[in-house]
């Protein structure tokens, strides 16, 4: 059974952040909100909870998982980036931007594309996903909490323990969140490139639908 803990949106509360990093910590799957809807999260090194985070959602290794970071220098410890993706991912972050980018070392392979070795990277604007990575002092590896066969992701925190009361072990609940998932933009090809079109403003970076 997941514990349901209502966190503040604007100003959480340091007891649930420190309990909520402890479950991270001790292998534990996450439901946490963020500035595009929620996220399942989990430990960078988990190989136990990332499996369980592929079998809820039922993607495999070739579905990009998201590394969430909290703040470009972080980001930049496990993606190569050149001078002109730095300048677009300044401009762009913190966000409800996800952007493809080729992995370093840092990463395990297992959480990286098996044939193109790149992740989705992205540095959140949401105070609760900033505070627990903050608490954690490491990025969460993440996907949104979009449930195979549903048209849009979970937002309220009713029905995510509902449906995921025996599959995760902690439900982060700050309320609504929206349900429009990041804009993914893939920068290994030299030219930014729309995957999704999401939260994210894209005339911010110069690119339409």
């Amino acid at each position: 059974m997941a514990q349901h803990l209502v966190i503040h949106p604007e100003t959480p509360q340091p007891r649930l952040l420190t309990q909520a990093a402890e479950i991270v910590r001790n292998c534990g799957v996450v439901v946490i909100p963020t500035d595009s809807c929620y996220a399942l999260a989990c430990r960078l090194g988990d190989k136990e909870a990332l499996d369980r985070i592929r079998e809820i959602r039922r993607v495999d290794e070739r579905h990009h998982m998201t590394l969430m970071c909290r703040n470009l220098s972080q980001l930049g410890q496990y993606a190569r980036v050149d001078n002109a993706q730095y300048r677009l991912l300044k401009a762009a972050t913190p966000g409800s931007y996800t952007f493809i980018l080729e992995g370093t070392k840092e990463l395990p392979r297992r959480v990286l594309h098996p044939k193109r070795k790149t992740i989705g990277l992205r540095v959140p604007n949401h105070r609760v996903a900033q505070a627990l990575l903050a608490e954690l002092d490491e990025p969460l590896l993440t996907t949104t909490l979009h449930l195979p066969g549903d048209e849009a992701p979970l937002t309220e925190g009713w029905e995510i323990q509902d449906r995921l009361d025996a599959l995760v072990d902690l439900i982060l609940d700050g309320g609504f969140c929206g349900t429009e998932p990041t804009t993914v933009i893939d920068l290994t090809t030299g030219v930014p490139e729309l995957i999704r079109a999401g939260r994210g403003d894209l005339q911010m970076l110069g690119l339409e639908a």
